[in-house]
């Protein structure tokens, strides 16, 4: 005879058990929930304080409108990828953003632009930097800067020397760089992208764009050394102190003019004196004839 075997019935408790944990999870959801919604309407959810640091030629006026952000504003609401993207791409000076966000409701920005390498004045009486990256930004009127860096003279319309002389000065040692009171653009025929520093040592150098990484250390040896004079740095490097130049302010003109050492500036010399003294010639015919008379 065979023997069939019933199974069991299920054990009731269990489901109610089953239940039970269903319930209690479901509840933890719910409680996880309205927690977060309580958090996010409150006030520790908010930006409470943003520091600036670190800007020079925007004001925090200008930032905050950028980025947004903003006390009140949710604290997770923006990321720090998307702050400086938004900043850097308004504000082509702005090398790096860094944000620091410190709950709750700190969040530090740290600014970080390209240096100035010069200053100039333009035509409309507005003052701009020339930046080491060879932009140019112009300053806000709100902004107060210290002008330790050189000034740019005679540079109108010569944009692309000025970048390309702005990327040099930021090769130079900041010490130097700050001696120098005045760059003015002073081109030849045969040297195009000439100029004339100054320095507030007292010394005045002509060189070019294309010769100033390499002719540094030269000056930097003769300001540190020498008394005040007149260095030439373009093919030929010299150095003559003022007390040994040509006491004839026309001289010392035509010197400082001279192209280099190869004689061209010689001849053009060589051509105006025969020029001057035909006209002194010439004069002197005059006199007489005028005295016989």
């Amino acid at each position: 005879m065979q023997v069939r075997t019933i199974p069991p019935l299920p054990d009731k408790p269990q489901k109610k058990k089953r239940k039970a944990t269903k319930l209690i999870w479901l509840l933890f959801v719910l409680f996880i929930v309205l927690l977060g919604v309580l958090f996010f309407r409150s006030p520790i959810s908010k930006i409470s304080q943003v520091r600036w640091i670190g800007e020079h030629f925007v004001t925090q006026a200008n930032l905050t409108e950028t980025s947004g952000l903003r006390p009140g504003e949710p604290f997770f609401g923006t990321s720090s990828s998307t702050v400086a993207e938004r900043i850097q791409a308004k504000y082509p000076f702005v090398k790096s953003v860094q944000v620091d966000k410190q709950f709750p409701g700190l969040v530090e920005v740290h600014v970080h632009e390209y240096a100035a390498v010069a200053y100039e004045l333009t035509a409309d009486g507005m003052m701009q930097a020339c930046l080491e990256n060879g932009s140019v930004v112009k300053l806000d009127e709100q902004l107060k800067t210290v002008l330790e860096k050189p000034m740019l003279t005679q540079w109108d319309g010569q944009q692309e020397m000025k970048s390309k002389l702005s990327k040099e000065l930021a090769n130079i040692p900041k010490g130097l760089l700050a001696d120098i009171s005045e760059i003015r653009f002073f081109p030849s025929s045969s040297y195009p992208d000439r100029i004339k520093l100054y320095t507030r040592s007292g010394f005045e150098v002509v060189t070019s764009v294309t010769f100033l990484h390499d002719k540094i250390a030269y000056l930097s040896g003769v300001v540190e050394t020498q008394e005040p004079g007149r260095i030439t740095m373009l093919k030929a490097d010299s150095y003559i102190p003022y007390s040994s130049l040509p006491a004839s302010e026309e001289d010392v003109e035509l010197d400082s003019e001279g192209e280099d050492a190869t004689g061209i500036g010689k001849d053009r010399d060589s051509q105006e004196a025969n020029d001057i003294d035909t006209e002194r010639l010439t004069e002197s015919d005059a006199d007489k004839d005028s005295q016989d008379e």
